[in-house]
Order: C-alpha cells, then sequence, then structure tokens
C-alpha cells in the first residue's frame, strides 16, 4: 500500500511505501530544474553533495526534460514512519541532505515535487545503468563547451 502527503497546494510532498504498518518508509522527491546547459554540473554537484552525507539513502528516481530545463528528480529515504515521527538520527540525516540540496544547489530551482511517473522512472533507471556500467564520456552526452583560444599570427 501507497500512502501520501500532499502539500496546501496540492501537490504530494512525501510518500510511503509497503504496507501500512509502522515500518513504512517514507520517501521526500525533490526536483531539481538545471538550465540545459548546465544538467552535467548538476549531476556533479549532487553526486558530490552526497559524499558529503554518506549516511544518507537517495536515489535518482526520475529524468525528464522539456524546451528549456532538464528535470532531475532525486528521492531522498527518510526511514520509518514511526523514527520519522521521533525525529531519528537517520531522519534528522535526511532532513540535513535535503536542506544542503536546498542551499547549495539554489541555481538549479530545486523544489518538492510528486513521484515520477514511468517514463521520467525508466529514463532515470537508464541512466543510472549507463553511469554503473561505464565513464560518462561513453554516454552520448555532448561534453561541455569549452571557449576555443585564437592564437595571434
Amino acid at each position: 500500500m501507497q500512502h501520501t502527503a500532499i502539500t496546501e497546494s496540492g501537490n504530494q510532498a512525501a510518500e510511503t511505501v509497503g504496507p501500512a504498518t509502522d515500518s513504512d518508509t517514507v520517501v521526500v522527491h525533490v526536483q531539481l530544474r538545471p538550465r540545459r546547459g548546465s544538467a552535467r554540473r548538476c549531476l556533479a554537484a549532487l553526486a558530490e553533495l552526497g559524499g558529503a552525507h554518506p549516511e544518507v539513502s537517495f536515489t535518482l528516481t526520475g529524468l525528464g526534460k522539456d524546451e528549456r530545463v532538464v528535470r532531475v528528480t532525486v528521492g531522498v529515504e527518510l526511514g520509518p514512519r514511526t523514527a520519522v515521527a521521533r525525529f531519528s538520527p537517520q531522519a534528522q540525516a535526511a532532513y540535513a541532505f535535503v536542506s544542503s540540496l536546498f542551499t547549495s544547489l539554489y541555481d538549479h530551482m530545486p523544489v518538492y515535487t510528486v513521484e515520477p511517473g514511468p517514463a521520467e522512472r525508466a529514463a532515470a533507471a537508464d541512466l543510472v545503468a549507463r553511469l554503473a556500467s561505464g565513464p560518462a564520456d561513453d554516454l552520448g552526452v555532448p561534453a561541455p563547451r569549452r571557449p576555443t583560444q585564437s592564437v595571434p599570427a
């Protein structure tokens, strides 16, 4: 069974997965929306932030795009519902991670969001599998542009 928490504006802020028990895991979804040209920097900054918070369980849960931005959805596991209610060390670490995500990745327009749809989940799973299988240069993603230096003649 899946439970969701809805904000006043009608957006889903969190979900719990599994049977309705006290051990339900609460997952918060945060979406980053970097401009198309800065998607690699966003993913690199997210990886760096994850390295600074090794005790937090998070994953790339969605990947999508529109004409101006790439939508990178991150699922952050807060822990079992009862532990979150008691503000467990796991929940405190997850909240610190989310807070850092909002402050350090502010330029990538983070927002709380709903669980991504099937297409975005599949795209994220594909990217994660590709990253796990080899270097990022083999992904077919264009390399960042670097200005060329002209040499005076």
